[in-house]
């Protein structure tokens, strides 16, 4: 037992420690082409006003979980600088993952929403998981795997949600407890 406590430490920080650092317009670039396979979501990016993509957040935790991630905002095609997210946890949970996100901003009012300082999705936010070749998948009811490019959760189809539509892929490691509830993001724009 005290070797798991220390491996699920060391994989916690780890994939902490791994997205703090800041997220190139390439990078995220390279994430959305492994989005726009999946699902439908290239038909919701064409409808989406802007979108904020983090290619990798680190989470974990043991009772007490944390998740950190960097990422590029778009408006349209236009890069408009950098997001960063944050969520603290308590409860239920066990382990760390890494994952990349995807939310898709319909229209003016929820992008500037977004970008407007500090936004945070409530307690019924949720996201539709996505798998990407052989690996875990992590949603809003906990961890699957799965080995196929398809949606494994959520009513089978990305769908517009408040003017947002919001999709994960894990990459790796192994969580009980994947909500999207509570995450906060802080924009700030290119040249700051």
């Amino acid at each position: 037992m005290r070797q798991l406590t220390l491996t699920l430490v060391a994989v916690t920080g780890l994939a902490l420690a791994g997205s703090t650092l800041a997220a190139t317009p390439e990078e995220c670039q390279e994430s959305l082409s492994r989005f726009k396979d999946l699902g439908n979501v290239s038909t919701l990016l064409g409808e989406a006003h802007g979108y904020a993509i983090l290619p990798t957040i680190g989470k974990g935790g043991i009772g007490i979980g944390g998740a950190t991630g960097k990422g590029c905002v778009y408006q349209g095609d236009t890069y408009q600088g950098e997001v960063r997210m944050t969520q603290l946890s308590i409860g239920l949970q066990l382990g760390g993952q890494a994952y990349s996100q995807l939310i898709l901003l319909k229209d003016n009012e929820i992008y500037d929403e977004f970008v407007g300082g500090s936004f945070e999705f409530g307690a019924d936010a949720n996201a539709v998981a996505l798998t990407y070749g052989a690996s875990a998948t992590a949603g809003t009811q906990g961890t699957s795997a799965g080995a196929s490019a398809t949606q494994s959760s959520g009513d089978g189809v990305g769908a517009w949600r408040r003017g947002m539509a919001v999709f994960t892929i894990a990459k790796g490691g192994l969580m009980y407890q994947a909500a999207i509830a509570g995450q906060k993001y802080k924009f700030h724009p290119k040249g700051d």
